[in-house]
């Protein structure tokens, strides 16, 4: 009979087990009961659905609907959430200061009317599962701040803080919210304002805005994004009437425009053609409110979602005076570098240059991939998304002759690149957008970004920086040695003078005498090893009087004196520094004067001077 015994100890210790898991653990534990004993009311704000107040003959009805609290009585519209919250905020920690017993307040008869108690004005009923009765508000204590309440099944009367009943005792807009809509700006994909100089239709794609009416064009995203936080951000300052009845007073019976805003799961949202039935969130705006002086800087407006005719501050008109160029983006082109993996620059008659993007350099494509002045070719990529458009010159470009545009000077074009075939793209070079420059007309340019159907206007400097030639987005490092792996030099001037490193690591004349200059030496090496150009010329011309060098460097960095590379400097440039180049790389550079000057120190050092002979005769004795 052991089985028997063991399955009642089991069972036993289940209940136990089961006991302790769904009673016990629900308990408060000493310190949160002796708070719980201490709190006029305790509930779960979870599950508050609503909130009744009575105040005299006025109730105030407040529901949760889809976590968004709304007024019932005695209007329907939205409730300020804020406080709402603050308000059950306040009846958790709403506590007892002191309590005085059912049996004490049924001893004297007198004592609820004489606490404002047996009839009282103000009530406050919590909707919802495990909610407490409905709390009744009395007459304010002798003690400053204190007040008597009841709860409307108990005469037990509590003294407790005037907090709650402040936070209560209001009028019904009091609990309205102020803010216009709960919409965001994030949530905004579509905008539609209509005023009498015609209509504007937005439309977001991706992280940007475009504009779509009365032309197809890109838009400032932070411009759109202001236009709506006028509307996501708007305070009402009046609540003054409901829209049914006449809305001339109001001038919103034909009012001076409006603003559609379209959320992206509103089912007209992505709609291009704003003639048929519209959705959305729609802002009326009327005439100047005029109920009183508080009101004179302020606007009627009538909002769709609410139904309702408000008053907002005056400067919401300003969302009216908004014109197509008021809200174009005045970038010159919109370069998604994400995706960017080449960058082109042709210029008919001077050929063309095609950068690769490789990880996070660029190499000349065109050059067999050689090192492109990675640096450089941001800055330009920078330059080019950055730059702001001067001036809107045509919105159809009909005529692009006159503007130099049928046969552009120079374009640049920026593409991406797929090396396998996919199912969204071909393999190869995907141009995604690109930048036609025509005539120069005094301080502008004229351009033309891809198909678009627009001529405009930008600062003609922008050229400059778009260089041509693709010798002159080479890297500017020309050596890149170590000092050590130079075996051999020779600096010809004048003169020539040659020195080679011996096995032991010193240096011995192979042309010339006398004393090394070990430092001078060494700060040669130094530059020699590690040289860098200030800039590329580009393409090398005899004014650059390479038949006639003013110096000429030679180094090996093989032991053999196999691996030779001569650096050659010629004129001066314009700018004070000096023409080079290099055997290895094609073109002109330009070198600056402390290098040169350290590739002129002289290579022999002073002779150390003989030591005088000792004085003798006489003087020892």
């Amino acid at each position: 009979m052991k089985w028997k015994t063991t399955l009642v100890l089991f069972v036993i210790a289940a209940g136990v087990f089961a006991y302790l898991f769904f009673v016990e653990r629900n308990r408060p534990g000493t310190e949160e009961a002796t708070r719980q004993a201490q709190n006029v009311v305790n509930f779960s704000r979870d599950k508050v659905n609503g909130i009744v107040i009575q105040n005299g003959d006025d109730q105030i009805d407040i529901r949760r609907r889809d976590d968004k609290w709304r007024l019932e009585i005695p209007i329907k519209d939205q409730a300020d959430g804020s406080v709402v919250k603050s308000l059950l905020l306040d009846l958790e920690n709403w506590q007892k200061d002191a309590a005085i017993s059912a049996k004490e307040m049924e001893a004297d008869k007198n004592k609820l009317a004489d606490y404002g108690l047996a009839n009282p004005k103000l009530r406050l009923k919590l909707i919802g599962p495990d909610t407490p009765p409905e709390i009744f508000f009395g007459k304010d204590a002798a003690l400053e701040g204190k007040m008597y309440v009841r709860f409307g099944n108990s005469k037990e009367t509590f003294l407790a803080n005037q907090s709650v009943k402040k936070a209560i005792d209001k009028k019904p807009e009091d609990f309205r919210d102020r803010k216009l809509t709960d919409l965001i700006m994030a949530q905004v994909v579509r905008v539609v304002l209509k005023t009498s100089a015609g209509e504007m239709e937005l439309q977001k794609k991706g992280d940007h805005w475009d504009i779509l009416k009365p032309l197809h064009t890109r838009a400032d995203d932070q411009k759109v994004s202001d236009l709506i936080a006028q509307v996501t951000t708007a305070r009402i300052q009046q609540f003054v009437a409901d829209d049914r009845g006449d809305l001339h007073p109001y001038g919103l019976a034909e009012p001076h425009g409006s603003l559609t805003l379209f959320a992206q799961d509103d089912k007209s949202a992505g709609r291009t053609d704003s003639s048929r039935g519209e959705q959305g969130q729609i802002l009326q705006i009327g005439g100047p409110a005029t109920a009183g002086e508080k009101e004179k800087d302020q606007v009627y407006v009538r909002f769709s979602p609410r139904g309702f005719v408000y008053t907002l501050p005056k400067k919401i008109e300003e969302i009216l005076n908004s014109r197509p160029n008021d809200l174009r983006d005045r970038h010159l082109v919109r370069i998604d570098t994400k995706i960017l993996d080449r960058l082109t620059i042709d210029a008919p008659g001077k050929g063309k240059t095609v950068f690769a993007r490789k990880d996070e350099s660029w190499t000349i494509a065109g050059r067999n991939n050689a090192p492109a002045n990675s640096g450089e070719v941001r800055r330009l990529i920078d330059r080019l998304q950055n730059e702001q458009v001067t001036k809107f010159v045509e919105d159809v470009a009909s005529n692009l002759p006159k503007y130099g545009l049928d046969k552009p000077q120079l374009t640049v074009t920026f593409s991406s690149f797929a090396s396998e075939n996919t199912a969204e793209t071909k393999a190869g070079e995907q141009p995604f957008a690109s930048v036609a420059f025509g005539k120069v007309e005094g301080e502008n340019v004229y351009a033309r970004v891809g198909d678009e159907p627009f001529v405009v206007a930008v600062h003609r400097n922008l050229l400059d920086q778009i260089l041509t030639d693709p010798l002159q987005w080479q890297e500017l490092s020309i050596f890149n040695f170590k000092p050590e792996q130079i075996h051999r030099v020779t600096v010809t001037t004048d003169k020539e003078s040659a020195l080679v490193r011996a096995e032991n690591n010193h240096w011995n004349w192979a042309k010339g005498s006398g004393p090394i200059n070990q430092t001078n030496l060494q700060s040669l090496l130094n530059s020699l090893a590690t040289l860098h150009a200030v800039r590329w010329i580009g393409s090398t011309t005899p004014a650059h009087a390479f038949d006639k060098p003013r110096l000429v460097v030679t180094f090996t960095t093989s032991p053999d004196d196999k691996t030779t590379h001569t650096l050659t400097i010629g004129a001066p440039t314009p700018d004070g520094m000096s023409f080079a180049k290099v055997d290895e790389r094609e073109g002109t550079f330009a070198l600056n004067n402390p290098d040169l000057n350290v590739l002129k120190l002289p290579l022999v050092g002073q002779e150390s001077p003989s030591p005088s002979p000792s004085p003798t005769g006489s003087a020892s004795r």
